[in-house]
């Protein structure tokens, strides 16, 4: 029985290994899409645009957000990112899981237009290995780094906001904990309504 998909949003603070977690997920799961953000900043090495981010000026970026394209969008370490409206109405519609990465404060923007969605936070082992995985790309200075765990220490406190929360020690553990999370979510009462209607339950309960 056809049923729409989940509206799946992860956060997490830069360095938590999101991307990683995520692609895993990609390939094992046939019943899930990408929502593709927008942003301003600059590719990083082997980024595809597209598939990872689309890569918009500012002055594009503005005219997205006059045009009522944007969900939500947020300015972090300087940059802007962006949701497509589009890319996640027309993915659940199709009756695919939309897994959406996320910055704290878009997130909340987007559990305030769509309550229903599924909200997963992702937390390192420990700041000491969150500083190292940032220090390990090289591909920024000890200033940004800087910038990165401070900012880290403000996502964290908003936690208490998500629905789930994941620790991204072991990436199989990880991977197989937000498989888990779906599952269970599909399960709900209130997501097999239909369900209950055809078999014609729906009244007494």
């Amino acid at each position: 029985m056809f049923r729409e998909g989940l509206l799946v949003v992860v956060s997490g603070p830069s360095g938590t290994g999101k991307g990683t977690l995520l692609n895993n997920i990609r390939q094992k799961e046939n019943n899930i899409k990408f929502s593709v953000s927008a942003t301003t900043r600059e590719p990083r090495d082997g980024e595809v645009e597209g598939v990872n981010y689309f890569f918009k000026t500012h002055e594009e970026f503005d005219s997205m957000i006059k045009k009522g394209e944007l969900v939500e969008w947020v300015k972090y370490c300087d940059n802007y990112y962006g949701t497509p409206k589009r890319c996640i109405e027309d993915t659940i519609k199709s009756g695919f899981d939309c897994l959406l990465e996320i910055e704290v404060e878009g997130a909340l923007n987007i559990k305030s237009i769509y309550p229903d969605c599924v909200s997963i936070f992702i937390l390192p082992p420990s700041f000491d290995e969150l500083r190292r995985r940032i220090e390990g790309r090289g591909t920024e200075k000890p200033e940004a780094i800087q910038k990165r765990m401070e900012k880290a220490v403000k996502e964290m406190k908003f936690v208490d906001k998500y629905d789930y929360v994941v620790v991204n020690d072991d990436i199989e553990e990880a991977v197989n904990s937000i498989k888990c999370i779906l599952a269970s979510e599909k399960l709900k009462l209130c997501r097999n309504i239909n369900i209950l209607e055809r078999i014609g339950i729906i009244s007494d309960i």
